[in-house]
């Protein structure tokens, strides 16, 4: 890449054509104005409303076991219309590259991107290049919006959470961020773990199908299971009482983390959520979950009470109980 890939004439055009059409071409890109032109009758068939968001990827490395910042970047944002219960349809997406960077590795991300996009039914409809000078990026950033339709009458929120209600993710905590630590080589630690990059989509309107009266969703990104659980508590005014016997983590997560003194509750995840459901309908809703890619490892990890309003608290495994506060600064930098 160098500057005039960014500078608006013939190398940026050149850019865009061979890297970025050539991924996402498709026919809501119509004829490359600066906007997409959408279907308003395809985006609210039968009434409903529109769920809008966006995001920025920045991990470091680009590429890590189990995806790359492309995938990152489209599931991400999938996953954020997910979680509202709507129907992902189409996603921007604006690069920020920086001079020096390999065109090839920018195809591959693109192509990367366009996989994640197919898998997961939506179009990449618009976006944006920009190239910075050496040392302005550090080798590419991301930015998707996304755009998505929720039905009539399903209004997923942390204000609807009850005391009595179960909390619910669909698989193991902590493998994404274990996983990039990995990757980067400052600790000679070897893992197989990959991240849980992965859509959650399908897995979403398959819980909603089982139960339909499922409180709120939230995809635990970063500051892990922890952040969100914190931030629905304070929501919601309840407060939420985890067993730690239940929580699903994999074997060498737990070492990894022991070894450096990490907590995985507060790992970063790219490929699962936390669901609040009512009581009489969790058993249906954990079915569901396990019955989809990426919910084999669905488990109750914990119920909705009225005590300690606003706070997380662990009953341990050996019989005695810890607060679960949000976490202060960060365990890791560059997480997604």
């Amino acid at each position: 890449m160098t500057l005039a890939h960014g500078g608006g004439g013939k190398a940026m055009r050149d850019l865009i054509d061979d890297v970025f059409i050539a991924a996402f071409e498709n026919p809501a890109m119509g004829e490359l104005e600066d906007q997409a032109r959408l279907d308003l009758a395809e985006l609210l068939p039968d009434g409903g409303r529109i769920a809008f968001t966006t995001d920025s990827f920045v991990v470091d490395p680009i590429v890590f076991p189990g995806g790359d910042i492309g995938k990152l970047a489209v599931w991400g944002t999938v996953n954020d219309l997910a979680v509202g219960g709507a129907t992902p349809l189409w996603l921007s997406a604006a690069f920020i590259i920086e001079e020096g960077f390999d065109v090839e590795a920018l195809r591959e991300i693109a192509a990367s991107m366009r996989a994640a996009a197919d898998a997961s039914g939506v179009a990449i409809v618009t976006g944006d290049t920009k190239v910075v000078g050496r040392g302005a990026a550090d080798k590419l950033f991301i930015t998707t919006a996304g755009i998505g339709v929720i039905p009539p009458g399903l209004d997923l929120t942390a204000r609807a959470i009850q005391p009595g209600d179960r909390v619910l993710v669909n698989g193991r905590l902590g493998e994404h961020g274990a996983a990039i630590l990995a990757a980067r080589g400052e600790v000679e630690l070897e893992t197989a773990v990959e991240s849980d990059c992965r859509p959650l989509h399908s897995l979403v309107a398959a819980l909603l199908d089982a139960a339909p009266s499922t409180r709120a969703l939230r995809d635990a990104t970063r500051g892990g299971v922890a952040a969100v659980l914190n931030e629905m508590a304070v929501a919601a005014e309840v407060g939420i009482t985890l067993e730690e016997t239940a929580l699903p983590i994999r074997r060498d997560v737990i070492g990894f983390c022991e070894i450096l003194g990490l907590d995985p509750l507060y790992l970063a995840n790219e490929g699962l959520l936390v669901a609040f459901v009512p009581d009489e309908q969790a058993q249906d809703a954990l079915a569901a979950m396990r019955s989809q890619p990426g919910g084999e490892a669905a488990t109750i990890i914990g119920v909705v009470t009225t005590n300690r309003r606003g706070t997380v608290v662990m009953n341990t495994a050996f019989g005695g109980t810890r607060i679960v506060d949000m976490l202060i600064g960060e365990q890791l930098p560059r997480i997604c």
